[in-house]
This record gives structure tokens, C-alpha cells and sequence, in this order.
């Protein structure tokens, strides 16, 4: 029976993941998982799993830095949303890799492939994975982008990767976080304070200790009987509250 390791430092990345593989190839034991790159070494060295799947960029110990340490010890993986970086690379067959979020026609191309490869080893290719990492290191081990670039939401079963441009307003009660669309809405358990530190704030304007807005969705301002200034959501009924420490942002409107 094939083995495998999954290194992802989102908890939610690694579920859908083993979800899908599951579905694609139901034979696969995953015999462990990994939130980082110096983890999945450490499972490598304790497990020797036939396969790892390892997140490109991972806090600490890239997955970059972990497939050299690596080495031929284990078929590697890559798990990237940064396809514009690697995909023309991994198509050669060298690597395999996986883009995020998981598609099942794209994994079940990596599957067949990882499955000729455990079958017949080839040891040409495990002689080209370290002169391809290095080719790759610099473009992929960029720096991340300084602010979130999507969301990430559970709807039922499947997991939503939600560009941020896409959203309208974020809204939290005391225990989720609505993130709105024109189209559907999602939950997500990462309060307002969080993401008001991570998202563009030329994007998005807290407006409220629970309510942030993208400046784009914006209709307008208006006042109520009561004084309250609630901003109107392009295409949206809702009307969200203003607290007043937050006024002075629609003075220039």
C-alpha cells in the first residue's frame, strides 16, 4: 500500500487535500500530516512515507527548504496556488505538484503519474529534483504578498477560496464571520480585529468593531431617524451601521 505525508500550515488546505486524495486514489495511506517544513522532515525521517505533499511556503522551513533536506527520500509533491511560478517547471515531470484549492481533474492527472513512478522508479528524475530546485527556489520563495489575497471558507464539505475583491463586507457576531458576496455568503472563524490587520485597508474599511466594507461595494452614506450614519451596499438590502469612530473616513465623500 502507498504512503504519503501532507505538510500545509492551513489546517483547512490539509483537510481538503486529504479529502480529495482519498477520492482520487482510496488506496493511499496518509500516515501523518505536518504544519510546517522542519515537521515533515521530522515525519520523513520517522515514517519514510512514499510520498510528500509540502506546501510551498510554509512559516519557518519553506516546503522549498524541506524537499532538499528531503532529497530522494521521499517523492515530493509541491502544493502551490502560485501556478504563474511553477506549473510550466512541474509539467516537465520532474516534480509533481498540486494547486490550490485541490481541483479532482487536475489531481487525478498527479495521481496516475505517482502511481507509474511508484511503480517503475525512475532515477533520472530523482537526480534533476535538486538541480530544479534550485532553478525555482528564487521565483517561488518570493515574499508573500503583504496583504490576504483571498479568503478561505468551508460551504458544506467543500472548501471556498474566495478572491478578496470578490467580497462586499465582512460582519462578525460573537462566534463566526459572515463574509458576503453578490453571489453566496460564507462563515469563517477569524474575527473582524484580524482581518482588518491583514487586508488591504485601502480595500477595506472597518467601520464598525465588527463590520468591515470594501470601498468599492460602497453605495452611500445615509443618516436614519435616529441619527445612526448606515452605509448602503451596492445591490444589497443590508444597511451597515457607522460607529462614529470610524466617521471621519466618509468625510471625503
Amino acid at each position: 500500500m502507498p504512503t504519503a505525508i501532507i505538510a500545509d500550515d492551513e489546517r483547512l488546505m490539509r483537510d481538503q487535500l486529504r479529502m480529495r486524495l482519498s477520492e482520487a486514489w482510496p488506496e493511499l495511506e496518509i500516515l501523518g500530516e505536518a504544519k510546517n517544513g522542519e515537521e515533515a522532515v521530522e515525519l520523513v525521517d520517522q515514517l519514510n512515507p512514499d510520498l510528500t505533499f509540502l506546501d510551498i511556503r510554509m512559516p519557518g522551513k519553506t516546503g522549498m527548504e524541506a524537499a532538499r533536506e528531503i532529497g530522494d527520500r521521499s517523492q515530493i509533491v509541491f502544493v502551490t496556488a502560485y501556478d504563474q511560478y511553477a506549473v510550466e517547471a512541474f509539467e516537465r515531470g520532474a516534480i509533481d505538484y498540486v494547486l490550490k484549492p485541490t481541483e479532482p481533474e487536475r489531481l487525478k492527472v498527479t495521481v496516475d503519474r505517482l502511481k507509474q513512478r511508484l511503480e517503475r522508479p525512475d532515477e533520472s528524475v530523482n537526480q534533476s529534483v535538486t538541480a530544479m530546485l534550485s532553478q525555482l527556489a528564487e521565483k517561488i520563495a518570493a515574499p508573500k504578498p503583504k496583504h490576504l489575497q483571498w479568503i478561505q471558507a468551508s460551504i458544506g464539505q467543500d472548501l471556498r477560496m474566495i478572491p478578496v475583491e470578490d467580497i462586499l463586507f465582512f460582519r462578525s457576531d460573537e462566534k463566526y464571520t459572515c463574509v458576503q458576496t453578490a453571489g453566496f455568503e460564507a462563515l469563517i472563524r477569524k474575527p473582524v480585529r484580524d482581518l482588518a490587520d491583514e487586508l488591504d485597508p485601502s480595500l477595506f474599511w472597518q467601520i464598525h468593531r465588527a463590520t468591515l466594507v470594501n470601498v468599492n461595494a460602497i453605495e452611500g452614506v445615509t443618516r436614519d431617524i435616529r441619527g445612526r450614519h448606515l452605509v448602503q451596499i451596492k445591490g444589497r438590502p443590508e444597511k451597515l451601521e457607522v460607529s462614529r469612530s470610524f466617521l471621519h473616513l466618509f468625510k471625503q465623500m
